[in-house]
């Protein structure tokens, strides 16, 4: 009995060690990029997984156009949105 308990004990600690370095935060940020995406809006400007800069030009439910730098728009999914580097601005002027 005393041997089981010596095997099972490190086991059971070493998952508990697991869920709060590993699992934990990995949710926590998943939860913070979903809350991104969903509150996503035109004028923003972004950043998706690909590298692309622009500034939302139209979104609906599952896909964002994107207003790039020399005017032309792209669209990507909602998911293809890595961050938001800057709040709205509706009058956001693009040429440089």
């Amino acid at each position: 009995m005393q041997g089981t308990m010596g095997t099972i004990i490190p086991l059971i600690l070493m998952f508990v060690l697991f869920y709060f370095l590993l699992i934990r935060p990995q949710q926590k940020r998943q939860k913070a990029v979903q809350q991104m995406q969903r509150d996503l809006k035109k004028g923003d400007k972004v950043v998706t997984i690909g590298g692309l800069h622009g500034f939302v030009d139209s979104i609906d439910d599952s896909k964002a156009v994107i207003k790039c730098g020399d005017g032309s728009r792209l669209t990507f999914d909602r998911s293809a949105i890595r961050e938001v580097t800057e709040g709205s601005g509706e009058s956001v002027n693009l040429s440089k």
